[in-house]
């Protein structure tokens, strides 16, 4: 099977993908790619877990595994702290595959979502911004202090599934891509080194889903230790740590660090989304995604297994 091209860069007021130019690689490295909102802090608390084998990390996991591509973050400081660990790393990014360096001895952990349901965590995720962080993205976008977004979903959907952020894109705008984003994943999944996760797999079986991907990643799962580590995994577990566990805590991104793990929002699109819009993510969804992709996307291993 080709291996995945670097075709685009990726860089808006956020983030940056041409940041990757500086990290050096080391085998054994752990990429997290999700789309926003798809799980991307479980699955990075998993891959910690898993390298780790104690919930009792080295550093915060908001510090351990961090967004290398975000631009009010120092990348010298991102680039000294992957530096200075002696550990196998876990490397967040929610860049295409497209837009990556892309290296046989590392290994990407992708995990999807039904779309439907991360851009409701999406509407969640803004709401609870704070103040600063508002200010940040405005001042680098050069938007007016106080603009505001249309706060009605159905309209944000409509907006959000058919307009990308970059003109090859079919998605995303403003709340970030899942379509495009996990089609140019789903594209190579037949190489060894791309594993997928799935947000309703990780709800319905946390314990098989985690000792699935521990081995993927070749990392042998201690018995003793294994209830700890499932337990430390949950959300409720997560939301007491939430000061450490959420993305961004260290540098006060949030009004509040536990509303990030607020809410699981499985299904609820159903009763949010009206007719109009429902019928467009349909229309959408079929005619840009394979129906295997849009079925394991929807309903995860359930729906389409692809292990």
């Amino acid at each position: 099977m080709p291996r995945p091209e670097r075709l685009h860069d990726y860089t808006d007021f956020i983030y940056d993908s041409r940041r990757w130019d500086a990290f050096k690689p080391r085998a054994g490295d752990i990429v997290v790619a999700t789309p926003a909102k798809c799980g991307t802090t479980w699955t990075q608390m998993i891959c910690a877990l898993l390298v780790h084998q104690t919930p009792d990390f080295p550093q915060p996991l908001t510090r351990l595994t961090r967004w290398i591509e975000r631009n009010n973050e120092p990348l010298d400081d991102i680039l000294a702290n992957y530096e200075g660990q002696a550990f196998r790393r876990i490397v967040k990014t929610h860049t295409p595959l497209d837009g990556l360096p892309y290296h046989d001895d590392a290994t990407y952990v992708f995990c999807g979502r039904d779309p439907r349901d991360a851009f409701l965590s999406g509407m969640d995720h803004i709401k609870n911004l704070s103040e600063a962080t508002r200010r940040d993205a405005a001042e680098r976008a050069g938007l007016p202090q106080g603009l505001q977004l249309p706060t009605d979903p159905n309209v944000r959907f409509k907006m959000w599934i058919t307009t990308g952020p970059k003109p090859w894109m079919w998605d995303g705008f403003p709340l970030g891509s899942v379509l495009y984003l996990a089609d140019t994943y789903w594209r190579h999944r037949a190489l060894p080194n791309i594993v997928f996760l799935h947000y309703a797999d990780l709800m319905a079986d946390l314990d098989g889903e985690m000792r699935r991907l521990s081995a993927a990643l070749g990392i042998a799962v201690d018995e003793a230790r294994w209830p700890a580590l499932v337990e430390a995994a949950r959300f409720t577990s997560m939301k007491r740590d939430a000061d450490r566990a959420a993305p961004g805590a260290h540098f006060g991104e949030w009004a509040s660090n536990a509303d990030f793990f607020r809410k699981a929002r499985q299904g609820e699109w159903r009763d949010v989304l009206d007719d109009e819009s429902q019928a467009l993510y349909e229309r959408v969804s079929r005619e840009r995604l394979t129906p295997e992709l849009k079925a394991w996307l929807e309903g995860g291993r359930a729906a389409y297994n692809i292990s």
